[in-house]
């Protein structure tokens, strides 16, 4: 009895402390971890190094605020709005995102680590050095965006438009790129050892930097006469193919 006393004791205790701090206000190194915010207003806002991790941010506006290092790991951002916001080496790792809108923000070493954010929009934003190892970004959107030495390995990357993208350096090995579109780009020292090019669009693009392509990849993807291909593979006679856009 004495040991059921104590532990109902201790949780009021805890419990009341995590309400307590929930309700505390927005700033830098506030510690909203576990909260329930769901449709919060904080744009514009200075939140640098806060602790949003396993919380509740459906549907939220913090466009235009300053969340560099900020912790989201595990935390639902889902229909989140991040507009030009500083989230500069944040951590996403885990993190529930459909929807979510980065357009123009600032995730230059963000770690999005086997996030899930499909059919989110990242329209130029600054991501060089992010991490996306594992991620789930179907459908996506990173059109103008500058990736350079992103890790997108082993990344769900299926009809992601990557048109106008910097992808220098980043590696793409064992990602599933299938009907992505990599149209017109300079794929320069990309790695795409393993990577899925299911009717990846290629035309126009110029692969003869990349590592790890074989003659296997490039027979299923889709390809024009403009592709340049790197040394010793060759066009197959499928070029171009139909897309199968449904």
């Amino acid at each position: 009895m004495r040991r059921l006393a104590g532990a109902a004791l201790m949780l009021a205790v805890f419990g009341g402390t995590a309400e307590a701090k929930c309700q505390d206000s927005p700033g830098p190194g506030a510690d909203w971890s576990g909260c329930s915010k769901a449709r919060v207003m904080l744009s514009g806002e200075d939140l640098t190094g806060t602790i949003f991790q396993r919380s509740l941010l459906t549907a939220s506006d913090f466009a235009n605020s300053k969340m560099a290092g900020a912790n989201l790991g595990e935390t639902e951002i889902s229909r989140a709005r991040f507009e030009k916001a500083d989230l500069s080496k944040a951590d996403f790792t885990k993190a529930l995102g459909w929807r979510a809108n980065f357009a123009e923000a600032v995730l230059t070493e963000a770690n999005f680590a086997s996030a899930d954010m499909n059919r989110s929009n990242f329209a130029k934003a600054q991501a060089s050095g992010a991490n996306f190892l594992k991620a789930e970004l179907n459908r996506s959107d990173f059109s103008g965006a500058n990736l350079e030495r992103a890790d997108m390995s082993k990344a769900e990357l299926a009809r992601v438009i990557f048109q106008q993208t910097n992808l220098r350096g980043v590696n793409f090995s064992y990602s599933n790129l299938s009907r992505a579109h990599l149209e017109g780009l300079v794929l320069q020292d990309v790695t795409m050892s393993g990577a899925y090019l299911y009717l990846t669009q290629l035309g126009g693009a110029d692969l003869t930097s990349v590592k790890g392509l074989t003659q296997a990849q490039i027979d299923m993807a889709c390809g024009d006469e403009q592709t340049k291909l790197p040394t010793g593979l060759t066009a197959p006679k499928t070029w171009p193919c139909s897309t199968d856009e449904d």
